[in-house]
């Protein structure tokens, strides 16, 4: 799939603001650093579209992008955070909550952790609080350029063992400075596009 035009469209906090078109979503949730904003612009094609910072926990809104008019990728809050205190947490985390059981046009969750580390037990509750509402899951490992081949086999197997990943769920290993795995990514969106039609 070629992303010919992608903006942010709407920037949410509840859901009388989100989109009323019915396009397909995908949402993507990860750690406050883990790269999401690097991904989103790497997937759309568009650097700058998605503002990267160096202060954890920066976007506490839901953030809709627009590509080809035809579907979004929806931005969430990052998790694991220290610098964002205890009651914005848990605002960010019901706005989370409420798109997860209100929102119909999800279509799948892109959930990205780091390729260098083992997953945080934030990561492994983010994945789990995902399986309690039956969603499915692409797990995206991602700076897969700062990871050597001689512990790629082993990182690999930490994520899938920390992470007890359900049968259907997949992994992409994805890298925004190689584009490595965004074929593959927008191949998953496209295939769910077609479904929908």
């Amino acid at each position: 799939m070629k992303v010919n035009n992608a903006f942010l469209k709407v920037i949410a906090t509840r859901v009388s603001q989100y989109p009323a078109e019915e396009l397909p979503e995908f949402l993507l949730v990860g750690r406050s650093n883990v790269g999401k904003s690097s991904f989103i612009n790497t997937i759309l094609n568009k650097k700058g579209l998605a503002r990267t910072s160096a202060t954890p926990g920066k976007t506490q809104t839901l953030n809709f992008y627009l590509a080809n008019n035809a579907f979004y990728i929806v931005d969430v809050p990052g998790y694991g955070y220290a610098s964002v205190n205890r009651e914005q947490q848990k605002k960010m985390g019901l706005m989370i909550e409420e798109y997860l059981e209100k929102r119909k046009e999800m279509k799948r969750v892109f959930m990205l952790v780091d390729f260098r580390i083992k997953p945080t037990d934030d990561d492994v509750l983010m994945y789990q609080f995902l399986k309690y509402y039956d969603i499915p899951v692409t797990i995206i490992v991602n700076k897969a350029d700062k990871v050597s081949s001689s512990k790629h086999d082993k990182n690999l197997r930490v994520i899938k063992e920390t992470i007890d990943i359900t049968p259907g769920d997949d992994i992409i290993e994805f890298s925004s400075v190689t584009k490595k795995g965004r074929e593959e990514v927008l191949d998953k969106i496209e295939s769910l596009l077609v479904e929908t039609i």
